[in-house]
């Protein structure tokens, strides 16, 4: 089979799953599992061996496997559907297929198959999905419906399959197509447990959030097929002379050309769907879908795919950018979002509690790390972080949902009515969950850039190293203080839930997860580690040419540019070890040995941290800003004002006019004209009949003169006629 047909088959195992699951398997919830499972295995496998014959590929970056069918025809020509594996396809579907199995597998254990409805209730704990309440200072809960498992995989599937197809394809048409399933996906999942209020609101709100970027998004696509004609990736990407003309046309907007309007407009979607600011705030609130579903959105498919988006559109975005050059507009907004979007959200990661929140918070910050370093032209580093960060990052949510399932078990064992999500009422979990421990420890490592053995110390310092060289010394501090934070709230975790002394007993009863749980930490926790040995820079002190930089090799084939020849300056280095060590040791001693529920970092900073718990008011700022308002005009002016008094006066006053003129018309043309002749006609009719009925005697003598009568006025005008004639 060739390359290009395998590829052809990657995302339809996921597809068939979920119309197989949904007509067929939807009430058997055993074999809906493993027809999501078999199919994500079959993806998988067909991704691995693409991804073998790709990397074995000379040439592969003006060469790429590529094969397109014409989809939708347009007079005279056709919009065509294709697919297209080079480098930058390459490597995303490579941790795409791994962190989409894994998450599938621990979906199995997760769920609890098999296992009766309301068992997880037995002991008080609400089962997940309830809606919980409290009453007279006792907790009382609604039942959440019974967990409806094979709906879960039937839209997990689709998910996958959203974002296979989004990596595969060859153009931007089908892309945005994967990108608005996974909206939808992303919405049904967000708010699965729908008995909760808190959950219908979330996923409403990631919705609504998202689509206010993609509407950008699509008016950027449509600007680009108007001008070029066409929406594939080689016939603009890899075309200079169509980069050339978009770069240097002016588009009628503030004076840019289309290429940096263009590049604005695509990158706009990017910051609704990546969650940077200020459309970040749906991010943390889709922490309320199950823990698998936050892996899917924070580290395989959601997010990804908007930080995927824009290093795919690299090229037009920095369309007429040199290496060491002044940088683009695209690229000068992307660098000052992204650096903002790095260090405010890892300042609110600070002071959260929810150990997935946390790690939302984080998600946010290491995708501005991603925009950043493309505003700053690091594109290969951008790549290198995508890849490693959704490897530990999933890795960090899986986690995350193994210590929560281990705290519930403590609170059904003891009945102790607290929140197994706050890493407060955690702590020395460290051995009563050893292998979630290790496998969390090591994602939290590479999350804080821990120097040398993990992934994320690589991409970490390629991106710092990038910023330094460009010159922007704002976005490297920018990103050195969030690195910084980082490490601070990701030793905070670990100190918190795995560390000390249990300060709860729910804590003391936690046990570790099943097998289908923590396969996949242990699985991932290999990739937080290794896949950074792949992208070693050749300047590296010390390491550099031991192993060879195959990844910025492989990928940064792409761009067609010489990158800037410079020494690796060991600024950025030791800013790397600095941020990440000293964030570490930092968190460590501030909450080690904590016995208390309560954060000392309260009582340190005061009402900073209040604000940064509150984060920054943001959300409180739109209610105030623009949601109220909406729903005063919506309310007030357009339904009280608009509605009822100005549209409903008028149609009332036309109704009232035509009231009045009917009544006027029937006083004057239908009273006495229509319904006088009428009536007249009538009269005279009645009249009529009533003068031959008197004529009507019943005397043959009458009728007999009558009858000569007749016949003597007939023979009078026949002899006048014919005497005419």
């Amino acid at each position: 089979m060739t390359s290009e047909t395998l590829t052809w088959l990657i995302p339809l195992p996921p597809l068939l799953a979920f119309f197989l699951i949904v007509l067929f398997t939807n009430r058997n919830k055993a074999l809906s599992h493993w027809v999501a499972l078999i199919a994500a295995g079959l993806s998988w496998l067909a991704g691995m061996v693409v991804f073998i014959r790709a990397v074995t590929t000379e040439g592969l970056s003006e060469h790429p496997f590529a094969q397109s069918i014409p989809w939708l025809p347009t007079g005279d020509t056709s919009l065509k559907i294709g697919i297209q594996i080079d480098p930058l396809s390459t490597v995303v579907l490579f941790f795409v297929a791994w962190t989409v199995l894994m998450i599938f597998i621990y979906s199995v254990g997760y769920h609890n198959f098999g296992q009766p409805a309301g068992k997880h209730d037995r002991k008080g704990l609400p089962p997940e999905g309830a809606e919980v309440k409290e009453k007279k200072g006792k907790i009382i809960h609604v039942p959440s419906i019974e967990p409806m498992y094979s709906r879960f995989f039937a839209l997990i599937s689709l998910f996958a399959f959203a974002m296979f197809l989004l990596v595969v394809t060859d153009n931007l048409l089908t892309l945005y197509v994967g990108w608005e399933i996974m909206g939808l996906c992303s919405y049904l999942l967000i708010g699965f447990w729908y008995a909760k209020e808190s959950a219908r609101k979330a996923m409403i709100k990631a919705f609504l959030t998202t689509r206010v970027g993609d509407v950008f998004m699509l008016l950027g696509l449509a600007a680009l097929y108007s001008l070029t004609g066409t929406l594939n990736y080689q016939e603009i990407l890899s075309n200079p002379v169509v980069l050339g003309q978009l770069a240097g046309a002016l588009s009628p907007v503030f004076g840019l050309s289309w290429a940096a309007l263009i590049g604005i407009l695509i990158f706009i979607g990017t910051v609704g769907k990546s969650a940077q600011f200020p459309l970040h705030i749906w991010l943390p609130d889709a922490m309320e879908g199950p823990t698998p579903v936050s892996a899917m959105i924070h580290a395989a498919t959601m997010v990804s795919a908007g930080v995927y988006l824009v290093i795919r559109f690299f090229p037009l975005l920095s369309a007429g950018w040199e290496p060491g050059g002044a940088v683009t507009t695209p690229m000068l907004v992307m660098g000052i979002v992204g650096a903002f979007t790095a260090l405010f959200a890892a300042t609110i990661a600070v002071a959260q509690n929810d150990v997935k929140r946390v790690l939302a918070y984080s998600t946010i910050s290491q995708l501005g790390y991603m925009i950043a370093a493309l505003g700053v032209g690091a594109y290969a580093a951008a790549a290198f972080h995508l890849v490693t960060h959704a490897f530990f990052k999933a890795l960090l949510f899986l986690g995350s949902g193994s210590i929560i399932h281990g705290m519930e078990h403590g609170v059904q064992h003891t009945s102790e009515h607290i929140d197994p999500q706050n890493m407060l009422n955690m702590g020395g979990l460290r051995k009563k969950m050893p292998v979630t421990f290790w496998t969390f420890l090591i994602g939290g490592l590479a999350l804080s850039g821990f120097p040398l053995v993990t992934a994320g110390f690589w991409s970490k310092d390629e991106i710092l190293s990038g910023a330094f060289k460009s010159g922007n010394m704002g976005v490297f501090i920018a990103l050195a203080l969030a690195a910084l934070l980082t490490a601070f709230y990701t030793a905070r975790q670990i100190t918190l839930t795995f560390l000390g002394k249990p300060r709860t007993r729910a804590a003391e009863h936690a046990h570790e997860s099943k097998w289908t749980m923590t396969l996949p930490l242990v699985v991932l926790a290999v990739f937080a580690v290794g896949a950074g040995w792949s992208g070693i820079p050749a300047d590296f002190p010390g390491l550099g040419g031991l192993i060879p930089n195959w990844f910025e090799e492989f990928v940064g084939s792409m761009l067609h540019v010489e990158p800037v020849e410079a020494v690796h300056s060991l600024v950025p280095l030791f800013t790397s070890l600095i941020v990440a060590l000293g964030g570490l040791a930092l968190g460590w001693v501030v909450y080690r040995g904590l016995k208390e529920r309560i954060d000392p970092l309260e009582k340190q900073i005061g009402g900073l941290y209040t604000v940064l718990k509150n984060k920054y008011y943001v959300d409180e700022f739109y209610q105030a800003a623009i949601i109220r308002p909406a729903n005063w005009v919506a309310n007030v002016f357009t339904y009280k004002f608009l509605d009822q008094t100005i549209i409903d006066g008028i149609l009332h006053g036309i109704a009232r006019f035509g009231v009045w003129l009917g009544n006027g018309l029937r006083n004057v043309i239908d009273l006495p004209v229509v319904n006088g002749a009428g009536d007249s006609a009538a009269r005279s009719t009645r009249g009529v009949g009533m003068y031959l009925r008197s004529k009507q005697s019943g005397r043959i003598q009458q009728y007999m003169v009558i009858a000569i009568s007749l016949l003597v006025l007939a023979g009078l005008v026949i002899y006048f006629t014919v005497g005419i004639s």
